[in-house]
């Protein structure tokens, strides 16, 4: 989708600069005894998963404004995603939510394989109603009252997991927005109980090769109480259901101030931590783009997986999520994939030695002061250079704006009206 003269013609402009500042930093990174050439291949090996939905353009409950060329389906979706990892070369997954990107299996390899990409876990949607739908999830999905409903919510999930199988895929990530808006409008134990049972069902059905993937947040679109609030109930759950189970952290999903980097350190200690929705917040689920609010909150959780890689069997998923409202949805999901790999590059920059002495020795400042070297650090060269030898882009956003891709699909793709609220 873009081509590789595009690609080279923005590199040439940009390499000799990216390769004066690469050896400068190889140099400073030398004296403090780091291997330039083996962060950066680690780096290149780390790769975070585009949502399919995440490239058309975002809503909130007041309003939703399109953009110009909105994927009309799947395939456009997966088009937009191929450029993404082709400017950037590190999104070579796409996750895919369903109903909103059902299409036949093999027309989904077939453009997934043209385009060099695979697919990530699959997202299944019982918060809202779908067309054609016989029953309603107003009340709840898999703790509704009435078994009926959860009846449909589980057969919908066991046919995300049957679409996945066909695809490759190796997870399923279940949502939910379940819970009530008034006190007294629910029993929370007996629906709390409701949901776990068709959990288990769904759990049943999933692939021996294949992991589960229960998401948790505090508020909305329930407002009062919420079925799977936080990561106290999510581990509940994740124990409850089995070894296959395990709880994905969304960074907006939590109370303001809370401290997520913690409690990845106990779902790690427990085994229990699946993934990452990978976003950033001011106020709540703001969904913003990965590290635009508070990058150093990205960092210190990327601290916690760096000190947990060798752990046996540590495995965890890493997944975009965010909401573009008045960006352009492909650079803002480039900018945020090597936003995520800039908190992982200064992470692996922690001299983890000095810092569990000075932990031992309570010495605080010191302590920080180690966190603090390695965030500061520009780690941009290793990113840059990490592209360059891939055949991506050493400035992303620079070569997409040059190849016209977004005014090209926008002559080919049909306007959409604006007007309606709500996500994509």
């Amino acid at each position: 989708m873009i081509g590789e003269d595009i690609i080279e013609a923005s590199n040439a402009s940009r390499e000799a600069a990216l390769r004066e500042d690469y050896d400068a930093l190889g140099a400073h990174l030398a004296r403090r005894g780091i291997d330039i050439a083996e962060i950066e291949a680690r780096v290149a090996a780390f790769g975070v998963a585009v949502p399919s939905w995440g490239v058309g353009t975002g809503g909130t409950r007041f309003a939703r404004f399109p953009g110009p060329g909105e994927p009309r389906d799947i395939f456009d979706k997966l088009d937009d995603c191929g450029v993404i990892h082709a400017l950037t070369g590190a999104t070579p997954k796409v996750s895919l939510h369903i109903p909103w990107d059902k299409a036949p299996a093999a027309d989904l390899l077939a453009r997934a394989e043209a385009l060099g990409l695979g697919f990530d876990a699959m997202n299944s949607n019982t918060f809202q109603d779908s067309p054609g739908q016989p029953l309603s999830y107003k009340y709840g999905s898999l703790s509704h009252a009435d078994r009926a409903v959860r009846a449909q919510a589980v057969a919908h999930n066991l046919e995300c997991i049957e679409i996945g199988r066909a695809i490759g895929s190796k997870a399923l990530t279940v949502w939910v927005g379940d819970g009530s808006n008034f006190p007294g409008q629910t029993d929370f134990s007996r629906q709390f109980d409701r949901y776990l049972d068709s959990a288990a069902e769904i759990y049943a059905a999933l692939p021996d090769d294949w992991r589960l993937f229960t998401e948790h947040k505090m508020y909305e679109p329930a407002f009062y109480s919420t079925v799977v609030q936080d990561w106290g109930t999510n581990y509940m759950i994740a124990q409850t259901l089995g070894e296959r189970a395990f709880c994905l952290v969304d960074l907006g999903h939590h109370a303001p101030n809370v401290n997520i980097e913690m409690i990845v350190a106990r779902l790690i200690r427990a085994g229990k931590l699946g993934g990452f929705h990978f976003n950033d917040s001011k106020y709540g689920d703001d969904d913003l783009d990965a590290g635009s609010i508070d990058p150093f909150r990205l960092f210190l959780v990327f601290n916690e997986l760096v000190g947990a890689e060798a752990t046996p069997g540590f495995d965890p998923a890493h997944m975009l999520d965010q909401s573009h409202n008045v960006t352009d949805p492909i650079e803002s999901l480039m900018l945020s994939a090597c936003e995520v790999q800039r908190a992982y590059a200064q992470a692996l920059l922690v001299d983890r030695a000095a810092l569990e002495g000075f932990q031992d020795a309570n010495d605080a400042l010191m302590a920080t002061g180690v966190l603090k070297a390695a965030f500061r650090t520009d780690v941009e060269p290793i990113l840059a250079m990490a592209r360059l030898r891939k055949g991506a882009a050493v400035d992303p956003v620079a070569a997409y704006r040059a190849s016209g891709y977004r005014t090209r699909v926008a002559g080919e793709r049909p306007a959409v009206e604006g007007g309606s609220g709500g996500i994509v």
